[in-house]
């Protein structure tokens, strides 16, 4: 029974060979060149082609004597194969399967016109120029296909071989040992030079994919951030109007039921929404230890600039405040963002432009407050950071929350500025 099933799957295997020849050297299609200028494009890819021209042209020369006997004139039929197998091997830049299969044909043909005329001591079947040829055209395609499609192929160019130096009608030096270490010797280079093609290819995408993550990474600790310090806020606010809708009754002399059950509403709507805002965003600080430390502390605004100046000034930058229009108290979420966009632009002048000096520029106006940090050209060297930074990012998510403007860039004289416009009121 077990020697009926091995039978029976041998045959099965037999009757599916010519479908999987078909199949792997025939139909299915090769690997795509990837076009110029993208990841994985051979930029190599025109010297090879006139190298590879050249060699053709001198594999074909070379062919010449293998095919007419010594001192005859050369027949037209025989330049005119020469040049198609040098066109067959070039052809296997673009289409590597079909120039393979023409460049075997014609092998076998070259090889049936040669045999009559080869010498005793000449190598047959396969001459040296036959090797170059057929040895070209089986590394283009196996730089094209899977490794086991390109092991077809060779087999097929072995048996091919074979087949011609079983036909003949005199005595020959038979080469077919020295060819088939060549041919399978271009194989392996090809292979190995596929492989390292695709490795390669695979870790273009991985860094892509790697640096994507990254951003999005960056992008949520940002967010979080952000959110964090507008939970403080929010909760602050939501806590001062159950507060005062606790009070409230006891501010009136002989207050309505209806003002107690009203002003009791709101009170209870009020504790209730911050206890869901607590559940919701609270766990935010839980996973950043170090906000733990400063979870009661109030959140900044632009009344704490001059402490950041001096704190920026005692780390040795010097820094020059000014201030256009007339303060005013700012919405909590508007002077928080102006607050972390000015010390974000100075953390970043202090990593990334040592030596140099700064301005702050706070601007109040009538439907918006704008703050501009501006840098001078760094006096040294900056040291290489380590990953990316959070800043510029960070900003961009506070001024798009805004519903405001953020625009950031070089200036003429080698410095840096950030210049950001947040609205006085909501976004629409």
């Amino acid at each position: 029974m077990t020697g009926a099933g091995a039978w029976g799957r041998v045959v099965g295997a037999l009757r599916g060979l010519p479908h999987m020849l078909r199949e792997d050297l025939w139909t299915s299609p090769v690997d795509p060149v990837p076009p110029a200028g993208t990841p994985g494009s051979p930029v190599w890819r025109p010297a090879f082609g006139l190298l590879l021209t050249l060699g053709a042209a001198i594999a074909s020369v070379w062919h010449v004597p293998d095919l007419v006997p010594l001192g005859a004139a050369v027949p037209e039929y025989v330049v005119l194969l020469v040049v198609c197998q040098a066109l067959a091997l070039l052809a296997g830049l673009w289409q590597p399967l079909r120039a393979w299969w023409v460049s075997l044909v014609l092998m076998i043909v070259s090889v049936r016109i040669a045999e009559p005329t080869t010498a005793p001591g000449d190598m047959f079947p396969w001459s040296g120029p036959e090797m170059a040829l057929q040895s070209g055209a089986l590394l283009l395609l196996t730089l094209r296909v899977q490794p086991r499609r390109a092991v077809l192929a060779l087999a097929l160019s072995l048996l091919a071989g074979l087949v011609s130096s079983g036909f003949t009608t005199r005595a020959h030096n038979y080469s077919l040992d020295v060819g088939a270490a060549v041919v399978i010797t271009a194989v392996v280079i090809g292979a190995a030079l596929r492989a390292l093609k695709v490795a390669r290819g695979q870790l273009v995408v991985q860094s892509v994919l790697t640096e994507e993550e990254r951003a999005r990474r960056t992008l949520l600790e940002e967010r979080n951030r952000i959110a964090r310090e507008l939970h403080d806020v929010v909760a602050h606010h939501m806590s001062v109007i159950s507060i005062q809708a606790q009070v409230a009754p006891h501010l009136v002399e002989n207050p309505s039921d209806e003002l107690r059950e009203n002003l009791a509403g709101i009170r209870e709507n009020a504790v209730e929404a911050l206890a869901e805002l607590r559940r919701v965003l609270g766990v935010l600080r839980s996973e950043d230890a170090a906000a733990d430390g400063v979870r009661h502390a109030p959140q900044p605004t632009l009344d704490r600039l001059d402490e950041l100046v001096g704190t920026v000034r005692g780390a040795g930058v010097a820094v020059a405040r000014e201030t256009t229009g007339t303060p005013r108290p700012l919405a909590p979420g508007v002077g928080l963002s102006a607050f972390r966009i000015v010390q974000e632009a100075l953390s970043n002048v202090m990593r990334h432009a040592p030596g140099a000096s700064a301005r702050v520029e706070v601007g109040y106006h009538s439907a918006a407050v704008t703050v501009r940090v501006t840098n001078s050209a760094p006096g040294t060297a900056p040291v290489p950071a380590g990953g990316g930074g959070h800043g510029l990012l960070g900003m961009r998510e506070r001024v798009t929350m805004l519903g405001g403007d953020l625009t950031h860039g070089g200036t003429p004289g080698g410095g840096y500025e950030v210049l950001a416009t947040l609205p006085l009121e909501d976004p629409a």
